[in-house]
């Protein structure tokens, strides 16, 4: 019961954090949409910044673990066609996973405010996909999928229109369609300029 409670508060924050910030929202406010007592919301969390620093060490792993990270790397692509639905996929679950979106709406508001959210911001719009993708690009040079270049260099290149486009989602949710077409046909022009002596089927052979 405990950590269902536990688990309810931080589901509420993140809703809570994600629509009025982290100083539009008061313990008060949150008691009250989760039908507790200020004396039941103590048992769990000390304070609201307590909350707030278990709620972004819960959205951390939460990410890592079904987005994948420096820490937990993808597995390299053999083939282009590889790479477009690994894209595609990692594209759909950004944009339509509940949770991460709320994450980064929440990043969003607080990179301002607080390091940690700045720097997790960073991370998560910026950096962390370049260091991923250089990774998976340097292996695909390595398996004479992709042409030689400058593996990091490409992953900024690549990652940095698409982390846009998942932003327009965001704010514009009724473009959502239009942007995975988008991203789509990026990823496709990106593997036909950069991929290794295709056949007829966009698979490296």
């Amino acid at each position: 019961m405990a950590k269902d409670t536990k688990e309810r508060i931080l589901a509420t924050a993140l809703e809570m954090f994600s629509q009025n910030g982290y100083a539009g929202t008061n313990i008060r406010e949150l008691t009250s949409a989760l039908g507790l007592v200020k004396s039941s919301m103590y048992r769990h969390f000390n304070s609201k910044e307590e909350i707030w620093n278990s709620l972004l060490d819960e959205l951390v792993k939460y990410y890592e673990d079904r987005f994948g990270s420096v820490e937990h790397l993808p597995a390299v692509p053999d083939s282009l066609e590889e790479l477009v639905e690994m894209t595609m996929k990692m594209a759909d679950f950004t944009i339509h996973d509940d949770k991460i979106v709320k994450s980064r709406k929440v990043l969003t508001i607080e990179q301002f405010r607080d390091d940690r959210a700045r720097d997790l911001a960073t991370k998560h719009f910026l950096t962390g996909l370049t260091d991923m993708f250089t990774y998976i690009f340097s292996g695909m040079m390595d398996k004479g999928i992709l042409r030689k270049d400058d593996p990091r260099m490409l992953a900024f290149a690549y990652t940095t229109p698409i982390s846009a486009l998942i932003h327009l989602c965001d704010r514009e949710p009724e473009k959502t369609g239009e942007a995975m077409e988008q991203i789509e046909a990026f990823s496709r022009h990106f593997v036909k300029v950069y991929g290794n002596d295709l056949d007829d089927t966009g698979i490296n052979t």
